[in-house]
């Protein structure tokens, strides 16, 4: 009996110390996430989603809070606060980095046709994510990759109805990154203003017309409430990602199981985002259509000219930009790939007489 009690105590210390170990590491592993969402559902549900998963993968090890934009620095600059280690991780869109480099347009969605589902595959399966992180850190000097998926935008809301290449001469149209080069060589007149600023710009006729985001995020913004028209389809954006970063350091003081837990985290995020956004959009676009606003499509010509100008911007930008060019030929492999989808595959939504 004195053995096996001598045994026991001998366990119970090793137990103690183990959970005293397991609880420091927890305390060093509280981060901080900053992102440049002032609420809705990229904060409140996305960003939460990756945290969730970390924490629950973890079994608490990582535990991850999430602040709103501007807590952590700027809103738009949460790459140089993750880079900064004022936060050790954030749930951010890389676009927002596009003034430093137009790659990130090609890595955050644009005019490029490829949908939400497409981008999932090329990310996953064609060798994305593995370019994404390796430009991230190359570029910028911090961990990255996918952590949530976009759906398709609306084109416009408008207080001008918009449906062909002519419609958009002189447009005064709220956009930025990579659309607002493009919208203006279409012949918009374009204007890069904050997200907060775009109903009353609305309301008071300071721009004709804007875009933002899917059906979901529109929703709550009111801009069905101030602008008649709303028009379709969002080629301007037909899908894309936001990402999460991590801080250099505090990646490096992670070990490879902990590492792979962020990926898988993140990936689980893509997958409940995916979900949770595309069936919101359903009702959202359902409030629309049966709303007072007027519903416009997008003349094929129209969104040809698009793609054909699209096309003609990335070509420019791969001459003289290695990135962009590594990572155009890697999406437009991927596209040609993708050529037999329709001949095999039911067209999502399609219904059968």
């Amino acid at each position: 009996m004195k053995k096996l009690s001598k045994i026991a105590t001998v366990a119970s210390l090793v137990v103690g110390v183990a959970t005293a170990s397991l609880g420091a590491h927890a305390d060093d592993k509280s981060w901080r996430m900053a992102t440049p969402w002032s609420g809705g559902p990229w904060l409140e549900r996305d960003a939460q989603y990756f945290a969730d998963h970390v924490n629950q993968l973890s079994s608490g090890a990582i535990s991850i809070k999430v602040f709103p934009g501007g807590t952590l620095g700027g809103a738009l600059k949460v790459t140089d606060s993750v880079k900064a280690g004022v936060a050790q991780v954030s749930h951010n869109y890389i676009n927002y980095d596009y003034g430093m480099d137009p790659t990130t347009a090609l890595l955050a969605g644009h005019s490029s046709g490829l949908t939400p589902e497409e981008f999932m595959l090329w990310m996953y399966k064609g060798g994305g994510v593995e370019l994404y992180e390796q430009y991230r850190l190359e570029k910028f000097d911090v961990i990255a990759f996918p952590c949530s998926i976009l759906g398709t935008e609306i084109f416009l809301h408008s207080n001008k109805p918009v449906q062909t290449l002519e419609d958009f001469q002189g447009l005064r149209l709220r956009t930025s990154g990579a659309w607002a080069e493009i919208a203006s060589r279409l012949g918009a007149s374009t204007v890069v203003m904050a997200g907060a600023d775009i109903y009353t710009a609305l309301e008071r006729g300071a721009i004709d017309a804007a875009e933002w985001g899917s059906p979901e995020m529109n929703k709550p913004t009111g801009f069905q409430n101030v602008a008649q028209y709303v028009i379709l389809p969002g080629v301007q954006q037909s899908g894309g990602i936001l990402e999460c970063q991590v801080n250099k350091k505090a990646w490096n003081s992670l070990n490879e199981q902990e590492q792979n837990l962020l990926h898988q985290a993140a990936k689980l995020s893509v997958f409940d985002s995916w979900l949770a956004s595309s069936y919101a959009d359903l009702q959202a676009y359902k409030e629309l259509v049966n709303g007072q606003n007027k519903i416009l499509k997008l003349d094929d010509s129209f969104i040809n000219a698009i793609f054909d100008e699209t096309r003609k911007w990335e070509d420019e930008y791969a001459v003289k930009n290695s990135w962009f060019k590594r990572v155009l030929a890697s999406q437009r492999q991927f596209k040609e790939e993708m050529q037999s989808w329709p001949e095999y595959r039911m067209q999502i939504g399609m219904t059968v007489n």
